[in-house]
């Protein structure tokens, strides 16, 4: 099964927002918190974009406000054009100003995970990785390559989580990462992730500078394919634009 990927970065994003449907305006206009309104806000664009690309739909304001991204029963993203439920299955992910859409057949459960590759406490890994996992991180040399594995492990297990549409509501723990391939700064790498109730998650994980980004399914499929060359995420800078724009008091 072919499944394609897209990263956009926030200096991207068109001021303008007459690419968002009516309802995607009105979640937004809704939001309270500076952060939350341009993360949901990158990743919609984020999709969008993929979506075109991928399912070769129009792209001007009108196209793009036609692709609707809603939000199913379990949280999960499902696309609409206009009334018609796409033929097709997302994940969306963001972090660090960047967001990646992955999009895969229908009918393929799929989840994505954009980390940055940053320190992680020894309690952070306790309390949310399981005995193995915490071995994997306490394996790998001090500095840069720990702080890898641990963002890595964290990274898959949202991604796993994601394919089976409970997000963080369910205990992190549950779920475990194997790491079948310790490569990935040129090249996708294997990784598994197995849930405590039996499935098992074939997944991909790649580095990219300052992030690593993970990607599950529940069925074996090959690495996600980007959607344009070189990818966004080639060359990314990680930053907090929202940052600036938070009111400060008087």
């Amino acid at each position: 099964m072919l499944v394609r990927w897209l990263a956009r970065g926030m200096h991207e994003l068109p001021d303008s927002a007459d690419w968002l449907s009516p309802t995607e305006s009105a979640r937004l206009a809704s939001l309270r918190f500076t952060k939350r309104h341009g993360e949901v806000r990158l990743a919609r664009w984020t999709a969008k974009q993929a979506l075109v690309r991928a399912l070769d739909l129009d792209d001007d304001a009108a196209g793009l406000a036609r692709i609707e991204i809603r939000a199913a029963s379990t949280g999960a993203p499902t696309v609409f054009l206009g009334d018609e439920r796409a033929p097709v299955a997302v994940s969306m992910t963001d972090r660090a100003d960047w967001a990646v859409c992955v999009v895969a057949p229908v009918g393929l459960a799929v989840g994505c995970d954009l980390e940055l590759v940053e320190a992680r406490t020894d309690a952070f890994v306790r309390d949310w990785f399981t005995p193995g996992e915490q071995d994997l991180v306490a394996d790998a040399a001090p500095g840069d390559e720990r702080q890898l594995v641990a963002n890595l492990v964290w990274s898959a297990k949202e991604s796993a989580l994601k394919v089976l549409e409970t997000g963080l509501r369910r205990d992190t723990r549950s779920v475990e990462v194997d790491l079948v391939e310790d490569v990935g700064d040129e090249r996708w790498a294997r990784l598994v992730v197995r849930a405590e109730e039996g499935p098992a998650f074939a997944g991909w994980w790649r580095r990219y500078g300052a992030f690593v980004l993970t990607f599950a399914a529940d069925a074996d499929c090959d690495p996600p394919v980007c959607l344009e060359e070189p990818p966004g995420l080639a060359n990314a800078t990680p930053s907090h634009s929202w940052l600036a724009q938070v009111r400060r008091p008087r």
